[in-house]
C-alpha cells in the first residue's frame, strides 16, 4: 500500500445521468491505484448519491470532486455551484446515507455561496495500513559491577534457640 506519499485527485464534471456512472468508475480506479480497494464501495456509493441528487435538484450542474489520502483517512469532497440547492431539504436522504456509510462528514459554504459536502473514511488497522516498526528501546549501556567471587562469611556455630524453645518442642 502506498501510504508514505499523500495522494490527491481533482475532477471537474458537468453532472448528467450518464456521467454519474463514469465518475464512479473514475473514482474507483483511483482508489484501486492507491491500494484502497476496500473503500471503493462506500466512497463511490456516497459520491453517486450526491451526484444523482445534484443532477435531480440543481440548476447549475457543474461539480468538483476531490479526494485526499493521507495514509490514515480518505476525504472525499463534492462541491456544487448551485446556490439554491439546500442540503437540509434537497439532499437530506443523501446526507443520511453518507452519515451512515462514513466515519465523518460535513457541509460548508464557500465564498461564492455554493457548498461543499465532504465525508471521510478511516483506514482500519490490519486492512489498509501497514504497521510501523517501533524503534528498539534503549538498552542499558552501563553494566553493573558484580564481583566475580562473593566472600563467604566463615561458618559460625549454629544459632542458639531462644530460651525455652527446645523445651517447648519436646
Amino acid at each position: 500500500m502506498k501510504t508514505a506519499v499523500p495522494c490527491y485527485y481533482h475532477l471537474d464534471v458537468e453532472v448528467s445521468p450518464e456521467r454519474v456512472g463514469q465518475v464512479s468508475r473514475i473514482l474507483a480506479a483511483h482508489l484501486k491505484y492507491w491500494d484502497l480497494e476496500p473503500l471503493v464501495k462506500p466512497v463511490c456509493g456516497s459520491a453517486e448519491l450526491l451526484l444523482k441528487a445534484i443532477d435531480e435538484h440543481a440548476t447549475d450542474k457543474h461539480t468538483s470532486i476531490e479526494m485526499w489520502w493521507n495514509g490514515q483517512h480518505l476525504i472525499t469532497a463534492v462541491g456544487d455551484n448551485d446556490q439554491d440547492l439546500r442540503p437540509d431539504l434537497d439532499l437530506r436522504a443523501c446526507l443520511e446515507h453518507i452519515a451512515a456509510m462514513s466515519d465523518g462528514w460535513g457541509c460548508c459554504a464557500t465564498d461564492t455561496g455554493s457548498k461543499v459536502i465532504w465525508f471521510s473514511q478511516r483506514a482500519r488497522a490490519g486492512e489498509r495500513v501497514p504497521l510501523v516498526p517501533m524503534a528498539p528501546a534503549p538498552d542499558l549501556r552501563e553494566g553493573l559491577q558484580v564481583p566475580r567471587e562473593t566472600p563467604v562469611a566463615s561458618l559460625a556455630a549454629p544459632a542458639r534457640p531462644a530460651d525455652g524453645a527446645l523445651e517447648d518442642a519436646r
